[in-house]
């Protein structure tokens, strides 16, 4: 999928930008980043200074300067006064003779750690305040909001995301279910009778889960649930394709399809000689992948149901 810039998309609408403000303002009036930082007389610049001198090996002030986005005269001037007070030390590098390798004494370090300990302190109380349910909740949209708006590595495109296929875990067949219901009817219309179907097939594939001749693949990207597939045995020879489902934020990646061959190499590697998959006209992207493997349309028949007119498909692929 081709790399998009911000010249390609189009203008964020008045109220998606009025959201972001909003929620900045909020952000810093709850972390506390418009009161005296962390309790001290310092600005929350110098702390995070602080703490980039503290974890990185080797630091340099033009290294610094770049990931923190602050200005060269700014920084250095911050680095001067934490040197009068005798917090930092400077070694000559030994592969660039402009620059100079950083580091805090123990006095700085002696500074910086109960900086360290109220930040982590303060976390822990914002925490407290949430069920761990909430606080699993909170964390993955944090991550969300990190992965969506960090920057692009050098050369441009997108950061590289990490996209992984496992089993299934406590509460994944629950979300397949939640998932179904809310994808097909904002983008379907479909009602509550295709909900009911889905927990109903899956809670038949728990109870019956055969391992040694059935499998459910659930995708990950970037450590977040988008996807999954099942695949349950019909019979001796034949084996079933049942529930492919594919977030919206995971499209346009190739994952339906890796779901799919998935789904096929399983089958073949278990001896069966046929997969079979139902299906509805209206799911383009689901038969395009389906056909691109193979799988020949057998049937098709019109019927009433989850509330629309549809036309159900029955798809089989010879292995």
């Amino acid at each position: 999928m081709a790399s998009m810039n911000s010249a390609d998309l189009p203008a964020p609408s008045a109220a998606a930008v009025k959201a972001v403000r909003h929620f900045n303002r909020f952000y810093t009036r709850e972390m506390g980043v418009l009161d005296p930082y962390l309790g001290t007389a310092m600005p929350l610049t110098e702390v995070r200074v602080l703490y980039e001198l503290a974890h990185r090996k080797q630091p340099v002030a033009s290294e610094i300067a770049r990931d923190l986005g602050l200005d060269g005269g700014y920084l250095s001037r911050i680095l001067r006064r934490f040197e009068s007070q005798g917090w930092l030390s400077r070694a000559p590098h030994a592969g660039d003779g402009r620059q100079s390798v950083l580091s805090l004494t123990q006095a700085g370090h002696d500074a910086f750690a109960p900086l360290q300990q109220k930040s982590r302190d303060e976390a822990a109380a914002l925490l407290l305040r949430l069920t761990p349910a909430d606080q699993q909740r909170l964390i993955h949209a944090m991550q969300t909001v990190e992965s969506l708006l960090a920057p692009s590595p050098a050369g441009g495109g997108k950061q590289p995301r990490t996209v992984v296929l496992r089993d299934p875990q406590p509460g994944d067949i629950g979300w397949v279910v939640q998932q179904h219901g809310e994808i097909y009817a904002r983008e379907y219309g479909w009602n509550s009778e295709f909900e009911a179907l889905v927990a109903d097939i899956a809670a038949k594939f728990m109870r019956n889960f055969q391992p040694e001749w059935e499998k459910c693949w659930i995708a990950e990207l970037d450590g977040e649930r988008v996807g999954a597939v099942f695949l349950v045995r019909k019979s001796a020879t034949t084996a079933q394709l049942r529930m492919l489902l594919l977030a919206p934020r995971a499209r346009g990646m190739g994952l339906g399809a890796r779901l799919t061959d998935e789904c096929i190499a399983f089958a073949r590697a278990k001896g069966y000689r046929k997969m079979v998959l139902w299906t509805n006209s209206c799911l383009a992207a689901a038969r395009g992948i389906y056909a691109s493997r193979g799988f020949k349309l057998e049937k098709s028949q019109p019927y009433e149901g989850f509330g629309q007119q549809l036309v159900g498909e029955t798809w089989s692929l010879k292995l």
